[in-house]
């Protein structure tokens, strides 16, 4: 057998090696990221094993609005994962559901993003509390069109009586 033979022999067998370590690392990996985000986990060493459930993370928070004519108010909201609504916010039912519509409803505007440059108003508002199990603390405004449409996704919770996407102009 010559060199270039062996050569060509010991390739397929390192090969071979290497897709079954990959395989073993897939194997392992495959497991991971089990969990969704937001929902709650189950521990399998409890003494009822994995179907038992665990209480629904709060959603509780705190909506302060600045009209920016010198008007402020603020209303307290709470949403619960069956779908009660409680709170002296003015139109919590729609609040809660603004906020379940909206994909991540508490990231600020990305930085890099390319944002028209209309003033939508003078309005600030900033929502503080906790959902489903994490610390909110978000600032809202209306000085480009970037800030109007993260606004307009939430206006039920930001500006009671808005529907969400229709801008509600200047109060």
């Amino acid at each position: 057998m010559t060199a270039r033979t062996k050569a060509r022999r010991a390739v397929p067998a390192a090969r071979g090696g290497l897709a079954a370590i990959a395989l073993a690392g897939l194997a392992v990996l495959g497991g991971c990221g089990q969990e969704q985000a937001g929902s709650p986990t189950m521990s399998s060493s409890s003494p009822s094993g994995p179907s038992a459930t665990t209480t629904p993370a709060e959603r509780s928070l705190t909506v302060a609005l600045d009209d920016g004519n010198g008007t402020r108010q603020t209303w307290q909201l709470a949403c619960s994962i069956d779908g009660t609504v409680s709170g002296d916010h003015p139109d919590a039912t729609n609040a809660c559901a603004a906020i379940a519509a909206a994909k991540d409803p508490w990231a600020p505007v990305d930085k890099d993003m390319a944002c028209t440059m209309i003033y939508g108003g003078p309005q600030v508002a900033t929502v503080q509390g906790t959902w489903d199990g994490v610390s909110v603390d978000a600032r809202f405004v209306r000085t480009d069109g970037c800030e109007i449409a993260r606004w307009d996704r939430l206006a039920p919770l930001l500006q009671p009586g808005s529907v969400p996407g229709g801008s509600p102009g200047a109060m």
